[in-house]
């Protein structure tokens, strides 16, 4: 099988492919906030959350469902800030999986990827981590929230986290804008071959 990528467009492949799947994984789990609540686990995502409370009807109390699951509607996720680093975020996984996918096909397909291709592609990366890294900036500006202050002992607020941590899914999700905006956009400009002139 030819392939329209050089040396460095293989690990460029190799690169965009990690980059894309631990940002899309690390925005999809709702692992984002870890606290607890009524002596549960309690995680936030920007657009999931595990374990919340409701109404018991037979026992007319409130007790804490242990399932994972995301909010009903756009408006239901608890703050403007959440819902705007969900846009911007599930954007930026979007353009970094399209890259990936584009690069490795690349990788099996001769005269897909040129020279000129390839920087575009990094273009498109650069500005998938730059959204990304946008809306892991945007996501503590959503700690004031109500939801977050009943898991957070009612002590946090905007980069504030109270008795909450950091959990391993924004993390990941950083991890992944940061490569596919350092390393990923300068790989591309060298992924692909140069194109062949043939005589007429």
């Amino acid at each position: 099988m030819a392939s329209s990528l050089t040396r460095a467009g293989m690990v460029w492949a190799l690169l965009s492919l990690l980059s894309a799947a631990a940002s899309c994984v690390g925005f999809f789990m709702p692992y984002w906030l870890l606290g607890s609540q009524m002596d549960k686990p309690v995680s936030f995502g920007t657009f999931r959350r595990c374990s919340y409370p409701v109404r018991d009807e037979e026992s007319q109390a409130t007790v804490m469902l242990e399932q994972c699951g995301r909010y009903a509607t756009f408006q239901g996720i608890p703050s403007l800030e959440w819902r705007i680093c969900t846009v911007t975020t599930g954007t930026g996984c979007g353009l970094l999986l399209l890259v990936a996918l584009t690069a490795l096909a690349g990788c099996c397909i001769s005269d897909l990827i040129s020279r000129t291709i390839g920087r575009v592609a990094g273009g498109v990366q650069f500005v998938g981590g730059l959204l990304i890294g946008s809306g892991c900036a945007l996501y503590p500006l959503g700690w004031d929230s109500e939801e977050v202050r009943q898991t957070c002992d009612n002590s946090s607020d905007q980069f504030h986290l109270g008795s909450c941590k950091m959990g391993w899914a924004y993390y990941c999700t950083g991890a992944g804008a940061a490569s596919a905006t350092l390393l990923c956009t300068w790989l591309a400009c060298f992924a692909g071959k140069r194109q062949k002139h043939y005589p007429y």
